[in-house]
């Protein structure tokens, strides 16, 4: 997790979205100058105490106090609920519960429980199932979708990009965090930049609360969905307004659980490219690089440019450089790339961005020990073992292909754009700051 060293009197750091911040001392007062801000908190200073940068998506000053709300009834206490309500005779007030995993939080329960991946996913699947939970899904196919969408928006952005300065570059939208942090202090500078494509997490929200539904003859009330992510953030993007419907009172994913918690969870796993994430930007690149310039690219050379989550790729043809690709990860590399955005310097069509260091395998919601540190250890055996998974193109998904015609009507149709995109724009913050709430 990223971190910056407060020194004393600093002034209030850029783009905080804090209305009060304790960082910002006063030289009059001695006593302010003695203390520091660890994690939100207010304490007496200790030497070279860390704020953690990524704070600015946790300490929860850009959370109205509805959204606390919302966000404090995504928890198990709110699952036994309805799962308790199930097992009583009033017929009424039953719901279809579907849980569905992604698949970053698998190497999770495979490491802790020393079990390879389609083993943990069998033992999760069973454990689920013996609580109440009626059909368990993994979000591979969801974010198979993204991928697709992001690929052709992408082709489309670049296409006129000489006419509309809003084309490129184009930065991903599937990292919560990364857009929170986009809506709420970059505003119009990136907003018009971001794919519309929705995250592999609402995809699924789409899919079980529209298509499964459809299948299974019920109302979207009538189920409960919830999603098991490595991330917190998650649980913000699921309560977004475009996400749920008020008249019938449900959102498309009615909870998310963190890891550290007549389907089935599919034994035959697979993964997308990317070392611990949906690899958007290795699918994009091939893609446009065969889309646009009908070159086949089967290996992609990395280019580290600041350290391991700042990379970069290029396509190259007789010394003209045809592509410029980033992938961007953590609050403090999400950082230079705005600064030069400011500047205009951001040589890249695309970059993936994505809030956590390390990917998405890396998220708070499973990466930390007890004490709130990343336990690397822990990080690079889950790495190892979601590179244990066979790797398969969203295009060669059959199940894919078959929901395009079955589900949406074609990949172009009014059902598709509606299912699967959004929109991103500059949202104001809320005027009084929320209590604090736990994670």
């Amino acid at each position: 997790m990223s971190e910056i060293t407060i020194e004393k009197r600093k002034e209030k750091c850029e783009n905080c979205t804090k209305q009060q911040c304790s960082k910002k001392q006063s030289s009059d007062n001695p006593d302010t100058q003695e203390k520091t801000v660890v994690n939100g908190e207010l304490g007496k200073r200790q030497d070279a105490q860390p704020v953690l940068l990524s704070a600015c998506l946790s300490c929860d000053r850009c959370v109205s106090d509805e959204e606390s709300q919302r966000i404090s009834q995504q928890n198990l206490q709110e699952i036994n609920r309805v799962l308790n309500l199930n097992k009583r005779c009033d017929a009424s007030k039953h719901k279809v519960v579907v849980v569905s995993v992604s698949p970053q939080s698998l190497p999770f329960f495979a490491v802790k429980f020393h079990l390879d991946i389609p083993q943990a996913a069998q033992k999760v699947c069973g454990f689920l199932k013996s609580i109440g939970v009626h059909h368990v899904f993994d979000t591979t196919v969801a974010a198979g979708f993204s991928i697709l969408e992001s690929q052709k928006e992408f082709v489309q952005r670049h296409k006129r990009r000489h006419h509309d300065s809003h084309a490129l570059p184009m930065f991903t939208s599937s990292c919560p965090g990364w857009i929170r942090y986009a809506e709420r202090v970059l505003g119009s500078l990136v907003t018009p930049h971001i794919c519309r494509a929705k995250s592999p997490q609402q995809i699924m929200g789409s899919l079980v609360k529209d298509f499964f539904t459809q299948q299974q003859k019920l109302s979207p009330d009538k189920v409960y969905h919830v999603v098991v992510a490595p991330c917190f953030d998650k649980k913000l993007e699921a309560i977004r307004e475009e996400f749920c419907s008020s008249l019938l009172e449900t959102c498309d994913v009615d909870c998310v659980l963190t890891s550290g918690l007549t389907g089935s969870l599919s034994t035959c796993l697979v993964r997308h490219k990317g070392r611990s994430s949906e690899g958007y930007m290795e699918h994009i690149f091939q893609h446009a690089a065969k889309e646009l310039f009908g070159l086949d690219i089967e290996e992609i050379v990395y280019k580290t440019h600041r350290n391991r989550d700042f990379q970069e790729v290029s396509l190259e043809r007789d010394g003209e450089t045809l592509l410029q690709f980033a992938a961007v990860y953590g609050f403090r590399n999400i950082q230079t790339l705005v600064h030069r955005m400011r500047k205009g310097r951001v040589p890249y069509q695309l970059v993936e961005v994505l809030s956590c260091p390390g990917g998405c395998l890396n998220g708070r919601g499973q990466s930390e020990d007890q004490a709130g540190r990343v336990d690397k250890a822990l990080v690079q055996q889950m790495e190892e073992a979601y590179s244990s998974l066979p790797v398969r193109l969203p295009e060669m998904s059959s199940d894919i292909q078959q929901l395009y015609q079955d589900w949406l009507e074609g990949g172009d149709s009014p059902h598709a754009l509606q299912a699967l995109h959004t929109q991103y724009s500059h949202q104001e913050k809320p005027h009084r700051l929320p209590p604090d709430i736990q994670w």
